[in-house]
């Protein structure tokens, strides 16, 4: 493993709300000196949802960074200090009124590690019951029931393309179907 650069200087550009953007300069490990930028993300859950046998809960929600809608799992920004298990039962609440009997990690993931710290965890929802969603100002998200066999249908023609939502479903059917194999041997 290389050793990790030495740092020359931090700038933060902006500090806001959920990101803070910074620009190191450094010196690699071959002594050139260079730039990075980058964001600092306090963490995130998302979480799959079975509410009715075979039925994934997605949304469909528009994303103003990729100027369109996207179909994704329940996501949402860990508040300081916040249990991810609870949050991933909190943002299910909020976004889609579903209420989660408990949420068991599936995987940890960086989002996107080359310029940004966040890391997301996915939980799997249990005992999911309908009700009424306490959306933010400004989140405008429509529930949608798929099929597992759908969603997979999705990922591939590229009608889901959110990275968290594709890992998520891919490594929650991957699991299952293991699982399912072991019931059976």
């Amino acid at each position: 493993m290389t050793r990790p650069p030495d740092i020359l200087k931090r700038e933060t550009l902006f500090d806001g709300k959920k990101v803070r953007l910074e620009v190191h300069h450094i010196r690699d490990s071959g002594g050139r000196e260079t730039t990075r930028e980058v964001i600092r993300h306090g963490g995130s859950v998302a979480v799959i949802a079975e509410p009715e046998p075979g039925k994934l809960l997605l949304e469909r929600i528009w994303r103003y960074a990729v100027g369109g809608d996207l179909l994704e799992i329940p996501a949402g920004t860990l508040e300081e200090g916040e249990d991810p298990a609870a949050c991933a039962v909190r943002e299910l609440a909020e976004e889609t009124g579903y209420r989660a009997g408990g949420v068991e990690p599936l995987i940890t993931l960086y989002t996107s590690p080359g310029f940004l710290t966040e890391r997301i965890t996915v939980f799997v929802a249990r005992d999911v019951e309908p009700g009424e969603p306490a959306r933010e100002p400004g989140e405008e998200i429509e529930n949608v029931l798929v099929p597992v066999d759908e969603a997979l249908a999705m990922i591939a023609d590229g009608r889901i393309e959110d990275g968290k939502t594709v890992c998520g479903i891919l490594y929650w059917t991957a699991i299952r179907s293991r699982d399912a194999g072991k019931d059976g041997a």
